[in-house]
């Protein structure tokens, strides 16, 4: 499929999901919502995902695991991070397991564009 404009957001506060729902939209993305990490596992079409957003600390587990059970799956999907946490030893294990971005909340919209844009794969960028 040619317009791959699909964002995968995993993260369990509601306010979060939707901010980041709109602000997608806004871009011309859709954004695929899943509140815990369970139902983002349960997920299997990644062909059509620019990238994962995904929250590091999850209610029912971590998004740096979920991140390497996409690579053991074969998924090569770009993530970027988005965590209330920025300890440094979370940022050192976020960036060890691979992802095109690592943001901070609050962040930007320009924060969370930038690196979409960079993933090269915007419906507008071809």
């Amino acid at each position: 499929m040619q317009d791959r404009n699909h964002i995968l957001v995993v993260d369990d506060d509601p306010g979060i999901l939707k901010a980041v729902q709109r602000l997608l939209r806004q871009h011309d993305y859709e954004a695929i919502l899943f509140s815990s990490a369970e139902a983002f596992k349960n997920h299997t079409d990644f062909e059509s995902a620019v990238c994962v957003i995904l929250d590091i600390n999850l209610n029912d587990g971590s998004g740096i695991e979920l991140r390497y059970g996409l690579k053991a799956a074969g998924n090569s999907v770009p993530v970027i991070y988005i965590t209330g946490n920025d300890n440094p030893a979370v940022r050192k294990a976020a960036l060890d397991s691979g992802c095109i971005a690592f943001l901070t909340k609050p962040f930007s919209a320009q924060d969370l564009m930038e690196p979409l844009k960079r993933a090269g794969r915007h419906p507008n960028s071809g």
